[in-house]
């Protein structure tokens, strides 16, 4: 793809890659839906939930796989963008996207599960009610899980972005620190998960002002792009 891209614009990529993150912004979406629809620790009331509003859940659904997809064209974007700063760092920071992003995928598998559960599928007859809808929680619970692994290797992803718009001269550094910060806290509220819930509990409401940071670059790149000037002086000195 990068000879492609080489061929491209630094503008044309950038402003892309901000219109695929605003795309990208359905899980966001899926994150609110799934927020008023699942009740922590009441299989009952989150079985109702589901079944009262089946299909704003599917749509939640579909709006995570199509911000999942579109962000593997963001990544690869921004690791072309960012190769003359670094191309290990963008490399690395690609495959940590790419490698969160097939995470991300494969656990809407656990999204579907309760679907079926609760749908009273012909292989459940022996399941009664109370333990369908307590696997239907389970399968939300280990959708969290997986997602959060994702989530700490697009912590690393966001701190090392950050670090590569800091160090480029043709984006402003305040993206880059905002961006980190941001990175910084996905990994406070990742590991709370897995160690300290309880924390977890209070960090998690502000992730979404926290990720702030990425729409303000996504805004940058769609508005203002890049300047091409100064990349293609960096890209220069860089020798590529």
């Amino acid at each position: 793809m990068t000879n492609h891209a080489d061929e491209i614009s630094p503008l044309f990529q950038a402003r892309m890659a901000g219109i695929f993150a605003w795309i990208s912004t359905t899980e966001g979406f899926a994150l609110l839906v799934r927020s008023r629809l699942v009740v922590d620790s009441d299989a009952t009331a989150t079985a109702h939930n589901i079944l009262a509003h089946e299909l704003l859940y599917r749509s939640a659904i579909v709006g995570d796989v199509i911000a999942y997809v579109v962000s593997i064209p963001y990544t690869l974007l921004l690791y072309n963008l960012f190769r003359p700063v670094s191309r290990r760092l963008s490399l690395v920071a690609a495959v940590l996207s790419l490698v969160g992003l097939s995470i991300h995928l494969c656990v809407c598998v656990f999204l579907l599960a309760p679907l079926v559960v609760l749908g009273g599928a012909q292989s459940l007859s022996a399941v009664n009610v109370d333990q369908s809808q307590a696997l239907a929680l389970t399968f939300l619970n280990l959708h969290g899980d997986g997602y959060a692994v994702g989530m700490v290797l697009f912590g690393f992803y966001n701190i090392l972005i950050g670090y590569l718009i800091f160090s480029s001269t043709f984006l402003p550094r305040i993206l880059g620190v905002l961006l980190a910060i941001s990175g910084l806290y996905y990994q406070i509220n990742n590991f709370a998960e897995f160690l300290y819930p309880a924390i977890a509990a209070r960090v998690e409401p502000y992730v979404f002002v926290i990720g702030m940071a990425e729409l303000f670059l996504a805004l940058w790149l769609v508005v203002m792009g890049v300047n091409e000037q100064r990349w293609k002086e960096q890209a220069s000195t860089a020798g590529r």
